[in-house]
Formats: structure tokens, C-alpha cells, sequence
């Protein structure tokens, strides 16, 4: 079994940032994948941004040019800088990561944390 730790989320004004860490850990041999998804209020959950573990990253339109994607493959851990935060960017964010172990796979989702852009 593999678990996603989530940590970093909490309350930041606009114009703000704020760093959101993802840990996994448990039965894994590679992570080929790993992402950020985020639900706001009465919307379905999006990507917002991955990254493989060759270190191409992709983003969602919205966010392309404030926040950064980036991975540390010895900790298995993803990060999420975000910069110039709006209140639209409010959600909970979500890890997501594909993982490998031995001749398996799985897709695994973190518990969630709390964004909220406010002033």
C-alpha cells in the first residue's frame, strides 16, 4: 500500500504565496507521475499541475507562469510553489501520483489540503 502526505496549505492574502509539500511512502519502486489537483467551492476537481519523473511539468492555463511544480525523487516527495495567489485559487489541492511497485501500478490520491486566498 502507498500513502500521499500532504502539508503547507492554510490562509494567505492575495498577492501572497504559500509552498505545498506531497510524501509517499510505502511499497513503491518508481513514481513515474506525480500531480496537483484542486476542488473549490461547488467545482469539480481539476488539474492544476504535473510532472514526470524525467521533470517534464505541464500546467493548468490558470495558474501557468505563477505556480511551480517540481520533485525529489530520493524523498518520493512533489511540491507546489505558488506565487501571486488569487482568491480564485482557493480549494482544497490534492496530490496525486501514479506509482510502480514490482509489476504493479496504482493511482493514488492525499487526504487534501486547505487553500484559502483572503484578505
Amino acid at each position: 500500500q502507498v500513502q500521499l502526505v500532504e502539508s503547507g496549505g492554510g490562509l494567505v492574502q492575495p498577492g501572497g504565496s504559500l509552498r505545498l509539500s506531497c510524501a509517499a511512502s510505502g511499497r513503491i519502486s518508481s513514481i513515474p507521475s506525480m500531480a496537483w489537483y484542486r476542488q473549490g467551492p461547488g467545482k469539480q476537481r481539476e488539474l492544476v499541475a504535473a510532472i514526470t519523473s524525467g521533470g517534464s511539468a505541464n500546467y493548468a492555463d490558470s495558474v501557468k507562469g505563477r505556480f511551480t511544480i517540481s520533485r525529489d525523487g530520493a524523498k518520493n516527495t512533489v511540491y507546489l510553489q505558488m506565487n501571486s495567489l488569487k482568491p480564485e485559487d482557493t480549494a482544497v489541492y490534492y496530490c496525486n501520483a501514479d506509482v510502480r511497485w514490482r509489476t504493479t501500478r496504482g493511482d493514488y490520491w492525499g487526504q487534501g489540503t486547505q487553500v484559502t486566498v483572503s484578505a
